[in-house]
């Protein structure tokens, strides 16, 4: 049988709108500055927070994974931890490192894409496991008894695989309908990376409130997440405050404050990033902004949870002190 249907007329507007998205092949990011010297500037300073966050995150990783005494569920959370931090930060400096020293805004369309999609994998799957790091601590100080219990090492990796597995859910949510929308109002981003809310000004089609749908339920679910962090917080406070001696007291506040303190760091910058008041925005607060939640915690966090942790600080210097012997015995066995 033959079945014939009626051509089907598409509006010269919507035609407009499609092939202007299509046509979309790279996006231009936000520049810091326009001067070459400070360009340089620019660039220097963030190689040397990039190593730093580099350095910083791969003794923690090196140190715990070769440090039998630190296979605990806390560290093997910091560990997952400071793996989130070196991806995070991988994703975002690199590239402005590159296009400050080649004097360029470019990104292209499939690596604009690439950066959102992983920008929105780690920073969801460190929050996620930020909550469940609070967890652990609920359990260690509030129901140590049940701690060997509830936090096996079957419990740790399937609440960690947990994280990341929600990160990665909601990255690619968030990515693939992003990227589907028409964009039609140019291809120039006003922020130094790839980032959803640049791009959905870009948009001409009013199914963005499909993605803005999108941003609200993870803005609960995240929401959620703070909630159960305070009330373990609470919870862990009051448990604290219950135990007699003060040495007791010190050394429990000793394990809490390190997590409590990059909950705090990452949590405030991003919520002041997204929800300042209009009247106080402005390119160069926003950019400033922009990098203190994005590229500032990972690279502190592990100057945070190393400051007060006297185990972990013990560890890192005899991985260290091992690995300048290992660098001298080699030495040695090349000159002769």
């Amino acid at each position: 049988m033959l079945l014939l249907f009626p051509p089907v007329t598409v509006p010269h507007a919507q035609r407009q709108q499609m092939s202007n998205s299509s046509s979309i092949t790279q996006f231009l990011l936000l520049a810091f500055t326009d001067t070459r010297e400070l360009q340089l500037l620019h660039f220097w300073l963030f190689l040397g927070i990039y190593l730093a966050a580099l350095l910083g995150n791969g003794l923690i990783i090196t140190t715990i994974a070769c440090d039998q005494h630190l296979h605990t569920p806390m560290y093997f959370f910091l560990l997952n931890l400071a793996l989130l931090d070196l991806g995070s930060i991988s994703i975002i400096i690199p590239k402005s490192m590159a296009n400050s020293l080649w004097d360029t805004r470019v990104i292209s369309f499939a690596g604009c894409a690439a950066q959102v999609f992983f920008v929105f994998f780690l920073f969801g799957a460190e929050y996620s496991l930020l909550t469940v790091m609070s967890y652990d601590r609920y359990v260690a100080i509030c129901k140590p008894l049940h701690y060997g219990t509830l936090l096996g090492s079957r419990a740790c990796v399937h609440m960690a695989a947990a994280a990341w597995a929600s990160g990665f859910l909601v990255a690619l949510l968030h990515t693939a309908n992003t990227f589907s929308l028409p964009l039609c109002k140019g291809n120039a981003l006003e922020q130094f990376f790839c980032e959803i809310p640049q791009i959905l000004k870009l948009s001409c089609s009013q199914s963005y409130f499909r993605e803005a749908g999108l941003i609200l339920v993870s803005v609960c679910l995240s929401f959620g997440c703070f909630v159960f962090i305070v009330v373990s917080y609470v919870q862990i406070l009051r448990a604290v405050l219950r135990i007699p001696s003060e040495q007791g007291r010190h050394k429990a506040f000793a394990t809490c404050l390190p997590h409590l303190a990059v909950v705090s760091l990452f949590v405030s910058t991003a919520v002041f990033s997204y929800l300042k008041p209009p009247s106080i925005s402005s390119p160069s607060l926003d950019l400033v902004v922009s990098v203190l939640y994005s590229v500032v915690p990972p690279a502190v966090n592990p100057l945070i949870y190393s400051m007060r942790n006297q185990e972990l600080k013990e560890s890192i210097r005899e991985v260290i002190s091992w690995a300048f012997v290992n660098t001298d015995h080699l030495s040695i066995t090349v000159h002769k």
